[in-house]
């Protein structure tokens, strides 16, 4: 299991799928907001920012998959980004179940160095506070999709990343 696991994280398709997924998510939050007009709140534009994060880093891996090191450092850092992704998907899952009471503002809380709300404010400008998401299908919220989504992507990168260490040099 672990040497295919190991295999993935030079796999192209694997790094691809990785990508189409995360330009399929970045679209269907797009769709929301201005078709269906669901406005973004601070903690959907920090997942959004995630979601790019792991899009760029797939894009690196995708470039750099056939080096060791370089492999393992992106395959390293997605896990973080997944990581990261997790953790405010569970915040915007707690916040709708009220779970943990939110202090959620209309500011992103971002460095004036990553203004990204500024200079693409068509896609990472938060329109609304915390509280609900609208359902995805078969009345599944976006909040507990984004939890499935979030945990199988800590748990693929985390095999990836734990096959290549235990089997190097997995084809």
């Amino acid at each position: 299991m672990l040497h295919y696991a190991a295999a993935l994280g030079k796999h192209a398709g694997f790094w691809l799928t990785i990508i189409l997924v995360g330009c399929v998510l970045e679209g269907v939050a797009l769709f929301y907001q201005y078709v269906l007009d669901y406005g973004p709140c601070v903690l959907c534009i920090h997942i959004r920012i995630w979601i790019l994060a792991i899009i760029a880093l797939a894009v690196l891996a995708l470039c750099l998959r056939r080096y060791r090191i370089p492999n393992l450092l992106l395959q390293t850092l997605n896990l973080g980004a997944a990581a990261a992704l997790l953790e405010r998907s569970w915040m915007v899952f707690a916040v709708e179940r009220n779970l943990i009471e939110s202090s959620c503002e209309m500011s992103t809380g971002l460095p004036e160095w990553f203004a990204v709300d500024q200079w693409f404010p068509a896609v990472f400008e938060p329109w609304e506070l915390c509280g609900y998401t609208p359902d995805l299908l078969l009345s599944i919220t976006m909040a507990e999709g984004l939890m499935v989504i979030s945990l199988a992507a800590v748990a693929a990168f985390s095999a990836v990343l734990i096959g290549s260490f235990k089997h190097p040099y997995a084809e």
